[in-house]
């Protein structure tokens, strides 16, 4: 997967995972529940598509919630497919 610099914005009781190239603008934003994440939309806008810059805002997550000791929940249906293709992320997926 390419590295692309991605920066977590918290505001409230969430915020987003974002990243810019080309003067586009990707992201993935998530609220916060008790020790959950719930990841809740991605966009990745179509200038940017099919370089994994989806994927790699939901491994930065993936990534963030074993440091921190928290689960994800992926209601939205990208990130719920990157779950089902990352076999090795299953120790952070809320069940």
């Amino acid at each position: 997967m390419a590295e692309f610099q991605i920066e977590r914005e918290e505001s409230g009781k969430g915020g987003r995972y974002v990243t810019r190239l080309e003067g586009a603008e990707a992201e993935m934003t998530w609220t916060a529940a008790e020790s959950l994440d719930i990841i809740d939309h991605t966009y990745v806008p179509p200038e940017l598509r099919g370089r994994s810059v989806g994927e790699a805002l939901v491994a930065r997550a993936v990534e963030d919630a074993r440091r921190s000791g928290r689960k994800i929940l992926p209601l939205c249906s990208f990130a719920a497919a990157q779950f089902r293709r990352n076999s090795d992320w299953q120790d952070v997926l809320a069940r």
